[in-house]
């Protein structure tokens, strides 16, 4: 949330007001005064630009993750308090900084982390721990290092299946609410995949046309090139067992089942069967379809992301205390 303007402080009588300079620094200073009173609490300092942050797993392996917004004290980095906490998984190869529009819009009224799982982005990338439970694992302790207050927890593409997987290995205590974004969640209908024909392509060829098919809208030819370069970070091996998760369909549907928290599944029309189906499993699951996007939806329209996640976080996931809900609806 922005902070509202800080009003023009007109004096009463030019006849009775002090010199200019004086004038300037009383304005200055009243003003001043007022900012207590006109910014919420989480917003008492701007957000912080995002930080490079750095911990070992427990198999040893050094994994990189973003973290920004609201900061009590620049100087030593602490967040303010109350400042609840969005954690953002990519999909498959993906680096943290996809995210960065809704760190961006995110981060002035959240913590926000945007995390590179092993093998991407800034992340070591090990000859081991490829797995669905490994992955899952390296989130569990993402989490465990930001406090003890849930989070929401967004997961896209290859995410969604990541986070599941933390899902099943540790349930949902940590979760404030739960985000899935374009991605099979084991529901009916099955997914229809179709084959590529003819010979497979080299790493590299076939890593650049994924991540231009990604979107519907056009990106710029430098960006793109900076998002490929990053995706090939991810050795090749890893790739390949990245997208051969050996887990039967019905345990991700378990596992989203088994989910407390409020729950958001954002999807194109491939998934409409299965987004429906779990609304109607699932009672209180939100959906919305984006008709008009590509697999990264949150690039290709970042406006109706952010409106959506922004909304589900304010009424389902921390709506305010009713009674500020009544003072703030008179």
């Amino acid at each position: 949330m922005r902070a509202a303007p800080v009003p023009d402080l007109a004096v009463a009588s030019a006849a009775a007001a002090p010199p200019p300079g004086r004038r300037a620094l009383l304005r200055l200073a009243s003003a001043l005064a007022l900012l207590p009173l006109l910014r919420p609490a989480a917003a008492l300092a701007r957000p912080g630009a995002a930080r490079d942050r750095f911990f070992t797993t427990s198999d040893g392996v050094r994994l990189h993750y973003l973290e920004a917004g609201p900061i009590a004290a620049h100087t030593t980095g602490i967040h303010a308090a109350g400042a609840h906490t969005i954690v953002l998984i990519p999909g498959w190869t993906m680096p943290a900084w996809i995210w960065d529009r809704q760190i961006a819009v995110f981060a002035r009224r959240y913590r926000v982390i945007a995390f590179d799982p092993r093998g991407q982005g800034t992340s070591q990338a090990p000859a081991f721990g490829y797995t669905a439970a490994r992955r899952g694992q390296d989130i569990a302790e993402l989490i465990a290092r930001l406090g003890p207050a849930p989070v929401l927890l967004v997961g896209w593409s290859l995410g969604v299946l990541d986070v599941l997987s933390y899902v099943r290995a540790h349930g949902d205590a940590r979760l404030a609410g739960l985000v899935l974004v374009d991605n099979s969640v084991g529901e009916n209908p099955p997914p229809v995949w179709h084959p590529s024909h003819g010979p497979a392509l080299p790493y590299r060829e076939a890593l650049a046309r994924f991540v231009r098919g990604m979107f519907h809208t056009r990106q710029p030819a430098a960006w793109l090139n900076r998002l490929t370069r990053a995706c090939l970070r991810t050795p090749e091996p890893a790739a390949r067992a990245l997208r051969a998760y050996p887990v039967p369909r019905q345990d991700w549907r378990a596992a989203v089942l088994s989910v407390r928290a409020p729950v958001l599944y954002l999807v194109r029309p491939w998934l409409a069967g299965q987004a429906e189906n779990l609304r109607r499993d699932r009672p209180g699951t939100e959906i919305a379809l984006f008709p008009h996007a590509g697999h990264a939806l949150f690039i290709d329209d970042p406006a109706r992301f952010d409106a959506l996640l922004a909304g589900f976080a304010r009424r389902r996931v921390w709506p305010a205390p009713r009674t500020l809900q009544a003072a703030a609806g008179r």
